[in-house]
């Protein structure tokens, strides 16, 4: 059976680009769309939101050793819906078990900045056979593809992945409740009203657990973030991608910052962000508020594509005066057995001012669309 099962997923491997060209599709009929207040109510917020096209539950952090040793980790679920669910009547009865509407896409990467090394993986497969999925029961979820998972309870996230070179096991406890982007969770992401998503995120839980590499087991202790975030809709024309900033601050205050970026390089009016302060107050931010400015880049000798990783980000509303710096250069994700996008997500420091009073954290950086655009692509 497990042989079965191995050639089974070394087919589907192999027609994975046919999968991902389905995820270029601009047609959303037959989706819910979204085009107003979300109105997010947790626990049951972290579940799967079938109907939705595209879904995604998306964790990053920073890790330590108690000698000092630092690792940045990235653990993210897909969720793409490829048959609405209203087309499940006209299947032929009964179906193969195989038969889904749901396939699930997954990457992590765990960037070792004490051995300058970036390591990542992708996985995916077909919602059936309990080979990968979501599902909520009571106040608990799961997110799963294969050995990758996470668990999701009201007082804990525990993070499974095992990969051939590296491997993590996580329990990351929520610090702050859970803030909403946008308007209670609606968060635009261009001119048409239904260019928008439900997002929201958990903006420091406490992380401990071990790394596994080069044949070690490290304990390690840290902080993640938590993003989960549901669509229907492409990116509109017109957008190459964007870049995205999650920073965790000594003073224990949270920044995020999301820059949609045009083809000619400028920034979308539909940029946007949220400041949640110590207690977990949040303030809302308009592009009119940001001001981010690319200071140094990196040339991908695999991909060819010219990165911004170093960046001056100022909140101008908040005197927020920020530069920040990627602990390791290289960390590109290449997804071609999944997603066929390449994008840079990795680890990163902070160092400023807030008014006149210095400030330092760490956070994580992503990246897209500078391999190739991604308006159309989720």
């Amino acid at each position: 059976m497990k042989l079965f099962v191995s050639i089974v997923m070394t087919l589907f491997v192999l027609i994975a680009p046919a999968v991902a060209s389905a995820f270029s599709s601009s047609e959303g009929e037959g989706f819910i769309p979204v085009n107003g207040p979300c109105r997010l109510e947790f626990p049951s917020a972290h579940g799967p939101h079938p109907g939705y096209r595209t879904e995604w539950w998306y964790y990053t952090g920073n890790l330590k050793t108690a000698g000092g040793e630092r690792f940045g980790f990235q653990l993210t679920f897909f969720r793409r819906q490829i048959v609405p669910a209203d087309k499940e009547s006209t299947w032929p009865s009964p179906h193969s078990e195989w038969r889904t509407t749901d396939v699930f896409l997954a990457h992590a990467a765990l960037t070792d900045v004490s051995g300058k090394k970036f390591h990542h993986a992708e996985q995916m497969s077909r919602a059936a056979l309990g080979i990968a999925g979501a599902h909520s029961q009571g106040d608990d979820t799961t997110v799963f593809v294969r050995n990758w998972s996470s668990r999701i309870a009201p007082s804990m996230h525990i993070l499974q992945a095992d990969m051939k070179d590296f491997a993590f096991n996580l329990k990351l406890l929520p610090l702050k409740p859970a803030v909403l982007h946008g308007e209670s969770g609606y968060s635009l992401k261009g001119l048409n009203p239904g260019s928008a998503s439900c997002y929201y995120s958990c903006t420091r839980l406490e992380a401990a657990g071990t790394v596994q590499l080069a044949g070690k087991n490290l304990p390690v202790t840290g902080s993640a973030w938590m993003d989960h975030e549901f669509s229907s809709a492409p990116l509109e024309p017109g957008l190459a991608g964007w870049d995205w900033f999650g920073l965790q601050f000594s003073d224990n205050s949270e920044l995020m910052v999301y820059m949609m970026r045009e083809k000619d390089g400028s920034f979308s009016a539909t940029s946007s962000g949220i400041f949640v302060d110590s207690s977990g107050n949040a303030v809302h931010l308009r592009a009119e508020d940001i001001e981010a400015v690319p200071a140094a880049y990196w040339l991908s000798p695999a991909s060819g594509a010219r990165y911004p990783v170093t960046w001056n980000l100022r909140i101008l509303p908040l005197g927020l005066d920020l530069s920040i710096s990627p602990r390791l250069v290289d960390q590109e994700m290449q997804t071609p057995g999944t997603a066929a996008v390449t994008y840079w997500e990795g680890s990163v420091e902070v160092t400023g001012t807030s008014g006149k009073t210095p400030v330092d954290g760490e956070g994580y950086l992503e990246l897209t669309g500078y391999d190739k655009p991604m308006d159309s692509r989720f």
